[in-house]
C-alpha cells in the first residue's frame, strides 16, 4: 500500500530557522559528526544555501508521480527531500515543479537521484542538491509514499526533521533534537569567532588548542637536519 501522511509534526519554525542561518560544517560538527548525507549530493549551482523542515517523498526508479502528489503537503518553509527505491539516474525535477514548489514557500529539493533544467533553476533561485544532472525524463505510473521515514544518500531522514544544505553538502537534524543542536552551533560558532583573530595574528592551531602535550605523548619528536641518520638508499 502507498501513503501519503498528512499534517505531519514540523520541527518548530523558529529553531529550524535558526539552524539555516549556520553552516553545514558547523552543524554537523556541533551535533556530533552525524547526519551528514553522502558527499555525491552536491548542489547543482555555487553559492546556494537553504534550510527547511523535510517533506519526504520515496519514488520508485524514473518515476516522479510521487513528486507532484507531495507538492499539495508542502508548506512554507519546506524543504523536500526525495529518494528512489532502487539507484536512478533520471532527470526527476525540473523548473515546472520548482515553480510549483516556489509559490507554496518551498525552499529547497534534495535528491538521490537527478535533476535537469539546470540554468532555468539558476535563473530562478531555486537551489537544488542532486546525485546527477540528467535530461533523462521520467514516467507517471508507479506509486510511492509521501511523509514516511526514509534513506537519502545514506542518512535516516523522518517528515519534520531539519535539513541544511550549503556548498559543502547537506545535514539532517533529527526534530527532537534540533533546540540542542542550535544551541551547540551556536556556541561553536561563539568559539571561532573567539579565535579568528589569533589565527589572523599569526598564532598557531597547535598552541591555540594546546596540542603540544599530545603531540608528544603520541612520540613525534623535532629535531634539526644534522640530528637526522642517514638511512638506506632504494
Amino acid at each position: 500500500m502507498s501513503v501519503v501522511v498528512r499534517n505531519v509534526e514540523r520541527t518548530d519554525a523558529s529553531v529550524a530557522g535558526a539552524l539555516g542561518g549556520f553552516g553545514v560544517a558547523t552543524i554537523h560538527e556541533a551535533q556530533g559528526r552525524i547526519g551528514l548525507l553522502a558527499p555525491q549530493i552536491r548542489p547543482i549551482y555555487p553559492g546556494a544555501h537553504a534550510s527547511g523542515t523535510a517533506v519526504t517523498v520515496s519514488v520508485p526508479p524514473g518515476d516522479n508521480w510521487m513528486i507532484h502528489v507531495a507538492v499539495e503537503e508542502c508548506r512554507e518553509g519546506d524543504l523536500l527531500i526525495v529518494a528512489p527505491t532502487a539507484p536512478s539516474d533520471a532527470g526527476y525535477f525540473g523548473e515546472l515543479l520548482a515553480t510549483a514548489l516556489r509559490a507554496r514557500g518551498v525552499h529547497g529539493l534534495v535528491i538521490e537521484a537527478g535533476c535537469r533544467d539546470i540554468r532555468d533553476l539558476e535563473r530562478i533561485g531555486f537551489p537544488v542538491w542532486s546525485r546527477y544532472v540528467s535530461a533523462q525524463g521520467t514516467a507517471k505510473e508507479t506509486l510511492g509514499d509521501v511523509n514516511l521515514p526514509i534513506v537519502c544518500a545514506g542518512q535516516e531522514v523522518n517528515p519534520g526533521d531539519v535539513v541544511v544544505a550549503d556548498d559543502d553538502g547537506v545535514v539532517v537534524v533529527r526534530r527532537q533534537d534540533a533546540p540542542g543542536v542550535l544551541e551547540a552551533s551556536r556556541e561553536r560558532e561563539a568559539r571561532e569567532a573567539e579565535q579568528k583573530p589569533r589565527y589572523a595574528a599569526g598564532e598557531l592551531s597547535v598552541d591555540i588548542y594546546d596540542m603540544r602535550p599530545g603531540l608528544a605523548a603520541a612520540g613525534l619528536t623535532y629535531v634539526e637536519p644534522d640530528e637526522i641518520e642517514p638511512g638506506p638508499v632504494d
